[in-house]
Formats: C-alpha cells, sequence, structure tokens
C-alpha cells in the first residue's frame, strides 16, 4: 500500500497556497513566495491575496541563483523557528540564502516523527543514528534530543556549520559533524566494523563531494544502499530514503530497499506532501522507511 503522507506537528510553518509554480509559505511570521517547480496548477487565492500576503518574494535570476525583495526593507534576513512533536523539540535559525532555500524542507517532519517515534521505543541504550546527506540537520537534532548518539555527514562545509548553530539555539550537544563525501564515509564505517541502529538518507538528484566526487542519484543510490544496510544493527535498527527527484517513484524506492535488504521488516513506502491551507496538496518527494524493534 502506498501511503500519503503530510506532517501533522508543525505550529511555526504553513503552506499557504501553491500554483502558477510557485508557494505562498510561513515560516514562524514570516511570509514567503517561492519558485516551486511541481506546482503545474493554477494558485487557489487570487495574486492580490499574494501580493498582500507575503513579506518577501524570490526572483530567479537562473538555474542557480536569484534575489530575495522584501516589501519592507526592515524585514530580518535571519529569524528562528521551532518543531515539536510528542517527543522532543527542536528549533532551527532560517536565512536567505543566494538560491531559493531558507535552510529547511518542512515536508521532513513525517521524517522526524518516525526518528524520534522509533528512538524512544527501542531497547537499546543510547542508540546509534547516523545522517547521511543531513544539510541543515532537522534529522540530526530530532535524533539528539530523542536520546540518540547522533552522527551528521554532509559534503558542504557552510551547512554542516549552520546545523551546528541549529544545535546551540535548540540546546543540544554531542552531535557528531563530519563534512565528507557521504558514500566515502560509509565505505570506511563497513571497514571499520561500525553498526547504526538508524540510518537517514536524504540524497539529491546531483551532488558534489568535498574532494570534487560525483553524485548522480540514478546511478549512485544502488551501491550507496547495498552499504548501508551492512551498516544496520541487525537487532534493532530502523532506515529512512527519501528522495526528491522528478520521475522517481516510491515503487522504485521499494524495489531498491527490498534488493539491498531482503529480510525488510514494517516496510512502508509512500510520498510526502504539504497541504496548502487554501486547498491544494503539493507534492515533494517519495519515501521508504522501515524498522524493527528488540521482542524482549
Amino acid at each position: 500500500m502506498i501511503q500519503l503522507l503530510t506532517p501533522t506537528h508543525w505550529k511555526d510553518y504553513e503552506l499557504i497556497d501553491c500554483g502558477d509554480f510557485e508557494k505562498l509559505e510561513r515560516f514562524g511570521n514570516i511570509i514567503l513566495i517561492r519558485p516551486e517547480p511541481q506546482a503545474v496548477w493554477n494558485k487557489t487565492l487570487p495574486a492580490s491575496e499574494w501580493q498582500r500576503l507575503h513579506h518577501i518574494k524570490f526572483k530567479g535570476r537562473s538555474a542557480t541563483s536569484g534575489e530575495w525583495l522584501k516589501k519592507d526593507p526592515k524585514t530580518p534576513d535571519r529569524w528562528h523557528i521551532e518543531y515539536k512533536n510528542k517527543e522532543a523539540a527542536i528549533k532551527f535559525r532560517l536565512g536567505l540564502t543566494s538560491f531559493k532555500h531558507v535552510g529547511i524542507f518542512p515536508e521532513q517532519a513525517v521524517n522526524w516523527d518516525y526518528i524520534s517515534q522509533n528512538i524512544k521505543r527501542f531497547k537499546t541504550p543510547d542508540p546509534k543514528v547516523l545522517n547521511l546527506f543531513a544539510y541543515t540537520g532537522g534529522a540530526s537534532l530530532i535524533a539528539r534530543a530523542a536520546g540518540a548518539d547522533t552522527t551528521h555527514v554532509d559534503s558542504i562545509k557552510q551547512v554542516v556549520t549552520w546545523a551546528n548553530e541549529n544545535q546551540e539555539i535548540s540546546g543540544l550537544k554531542d552531535i557528531r559533524w563530519v563534512v565528507e563525501d557521504a558514500l566515502k564515509f560509509v565505505k570506511r564505517e563497513l571497514k571499520r566494523g561500525k553498526k547504526y541502529n538508524g540510518i537517514i538518507l536524504d540524497p539529491p538528484a546531483y551532488g558534489n563531494g568535498p574532494n570534487g566526487e560525483k553524485w548522480k542519484l540514478e546511478d549512485n543510490i544502488t551501491e550507496m544502499m547495498r552499504d548501508v544496510t551492512q551498516l544496520l544493527e541487525p537487532e534493532e535498527h530502523f532506515l529512512i530514503l527519501n528522495t526528491y527527484s522528478l520521475g522517481f517513484s516510491s515503487v522504485i524506492v521499494e524495489n531498491l530497499i527490498k534488493s539491498s535488504f531482503p529480510q525488510v521488516q514494517n516496510l512502508e513506502i509512500g510520498e510526502l506532501y504539504l497541504q496548502a491551507t487554501a486547498g491544494p496538496k503539493l507534492p515533494l518527494g517519495v519515501f521508504g522507511k522501515f524498522h524493527k524493534i528488540k521482542s524482549n
């Protein structure tokens, strides 16, 4: 059964409307207009309402850059928001980057809930969690806040620094920060005989490691899945594979997991989306996840 899941615990985030390749969204008390390639339908709210509500709009200049246009120049470039579920609470520093991103992917809250729920259910004391392609650390923060010994791996030093800042404002400590190509790190951990109770992968369609290593999702994901499943602690574990790549279906993710880990239990596959207050659902990637909890 393919699931359709959307976050249910957000208070500091709201997708207000989406359409005509844009989205209108609230982060805390600041409302942004950003490009959204998936929103191929018409907007629900009139253009006048979008214009009235927003504080800042991103205007793209090229495929990789653009500028933020503020209605009021006093609107800050950086601000904080909080995410809280039944198990943990974390905070993020958001910022207007040179591209359209602000430092968080709100739909990932669905996966954060799965992470914290499983960590709290584990019988293993101080379970070890590995977050690969970890960006600004939402999954790392929630794992640490739920009590896991957490390792955060990303190839870009600036976003690891950003994640560390999020750790500080969340009142957390002792996340292990690693700036490295994810595939190289996994192979080294295998050689060391390391094991993890939880592994999170949110790989990009394309990417580069710190030393020029090339990542292409369809070329490298099978090798990555074969390696990371060998890192899983056999008695008690969870794994999340999340992809945001146009044309990548949840059935592909299901096949990847089953071929890499034939003994999989409690497998769930599906699609993440954000529910706009105005009505539309915005699809934002597919996932596969599974867990095993000790019976005794």
